[in-house]
């Protein structure tokens, strides 16, 4: 299947000289997306994971249907103020500043092997940030799979070390 069918460009959004990748066409065709989420489980499969994380928001639609697929477990990685119970956080660099991800204290176990889904790998902050969390807590990342990657912004570059997969490659 050609995702980028899939995916609609929007140019000049949100700012000017950006080229964004609206990913909710896929998510409408339903054969798309079951397919999208279906190759991203058998990557999971692959790299055998016992545990899927997935940070906000969009990780959480390419997350949830991949563990239950798998019949795994879904841990969300929220932005600071959004979880119940006790949490860890990680501070990582956004392009103008820096950024703030949480994990509930109690969320991986020290052994996991987890993969890290997201929607979109552009320059490797968020999954990193990610990364650290679960291993803060013991566990291995065995991955990161992604929707889109950004191969022009060199995300991999900051996520040397772990198997990375992607289904859609884009420049910028």
């Amino acid at each position: 299947m050609n995702y980028k069918d899939y995916i609609a460009i929007i140019e000049d959004f949100p700012v000017k000289g950006i080229s964004f990748k609206d990913i909710t066409p896929l998510m409408q065709n339903g054969e798309a997306f079951k397919k999208a989420c279906l190759e991203i489980s058998e990557f999971a499969k692959k790299v055998k994971a016992q545990v899927i994380v997935g940070p906000e928001s969009r990780g959480f639609i390419f997350g949830c249907p991949v563990a239950n697929q798998l019949e795994l477990g879904f841990v969300p990685v929220r932005k600071p103020g959004k979880l119940p119970r006790e949490e860890i956080k990680v501070e990582y660099n956004l392009e103008y500043g820096k950024g703030e991800l949480c994990m509930h204290a109690d969320a991986i176990k020290k052994g996991d092997k987890v993969l890290v889904i997201d929607d979109l790998l552009a320059t490797g902050g968020t999954a990193k940030a990610s990364i650290d969390l679960v291993e803060k807590l013991g566990g291995e990342v065995v991955g990161c799979a992604f929707l889109i990657e950004l191969t022009g912004l060199n995300g991999r570059d900051l996520l040397k070390g772990y198997e990375v997969f992607s289904l859609i490659n884009y420049e910028f």
